[in-house]
């Protein structure tokens, strides 16, 4: 069979959105436009990351986004290999590293050995510790109010918004002040929430979720056919792997105090750039060799 060159737009258009990955497109054309104006510079080329979950199809519509947004992707590179990246572990041997990447809503941990370059990955989902704010906040509301503000669009959003921001505080405070005036308004006139949670209710508002995490973690342990024994550093990736409880339980599962060298909101961005100044021929020494961790 010969090769058509290049697939049109119109096809890319198709894949992105058979896999969902119009969004994608959208936030990487906003990417290339932020970053042309703060370098007063047109970039076109780029290196994108995805989860290492990702199957080969995902990352052809991934690709596909990037080439309609104007660029050429150099390379599709695993999250959990840039995040070892980003921490310079390319510059150790026989390493063994565990990427636990805990997002806004996912959880996903990798076992990355630098000897073989080869990621082990098992996938939690649905693990999204602000929405237990929300709803602890909301049925207090309604207990006291007999208001449900999760039927309102305007209310939940702030509610949400309100519950991201106390959760990141309480990683470095012990308590926090939520303020919302205004929340909503009845015949009597508006009603405000104007209340207090500590790092210790939260915990426990989120306790079942922290001891969700541990079974993904043993189960990619296994799957490398290693034991925690094994693991050189704990990597942690995404902004929640900030709460003081989750660190806790991961270094009483590893035994390992999680590595906190490198900002985890920003660790696979910079892991990516790494490997962007390879390609470039601005970094030396380092060869990637990455797989994909599910069977073809």
């Amino acid at each position: 069979m010969g090769y058509s060159g290049a697939p049109k737009n119109e096809e890319c258009l198709q894949r992105l959105k058979t896999f969902g990955h119009i969004l994608i497109f959208q936030v990487l054309r906003k990417l290339v436009e932020d970053a042309s104006k703060f370098l007063s510079d047109k970039v076109a080329k780029a290196m994108i990351t995805v989860p290492a979950y990702f199957n080969d199809s995902q990352r052809t519509a991934t690709k596909d986004a990037g080439r309609i947004a104007g660029l050429d992707v150099l390379r599709i590179i695993n999250e959990p290999t840039a995040a070892s990246l980003a921490y310079g572990f390319d510059k150790k041997s026989n390493e063994t590293i565990l990427v636990f990447d805990l997002g806004g809503g996912t959880f996903h941990v990798s076992v990355v050995a630098r000897k073989t370059n080869s990621p082990t990955l098992a996938v939690s989902s649905n693990v999204n510790t602000s929405l237990r704010i929300v709803d602890w906040l909301a049925g207090n509301f309604k207990n006291e109010e007999g208001i449900d503000l999760l039927k309102d669009k305007q209310a939940l959003q702030r509610l949400m918004e309100a519950a991201e921001k106390a959760k990141m505080e309480l990683s470095s405070l012990t308590q926090t002040t939520i303020s919302l005036p205004f929340i909503t308004a009845t015949a009597d006139g508006p009603k405000h929430i104007d209340t207090t949670l500590t790092r210790a209710k939260f915990e426990d508002l989120c306790s079942d979720l922290i001891d969700r995490l541990q079974t993904p973690a043993e189960n990619a342990i296994k799957d490398a056919k290693l034991s925690f024994k094994n693991i050189d550093e704990v990597v942690l990736v995404g902004g929640s792997t900030r709460m003081p409880a989750v660190q806790e339980l991961v270094k009483n599962m590893t035994g390992k105090v999680p590595n906190v060298t490198v900002n985890p909101d920003e660790v696979v961005a910079l892991g990516a750039a790494v490997q962007a100044g390879v390609l470039a021929g601005d970094v030396s020494n380092i060869v990637l060799l990455d797989v994909t961790p599910l069977s073809l």
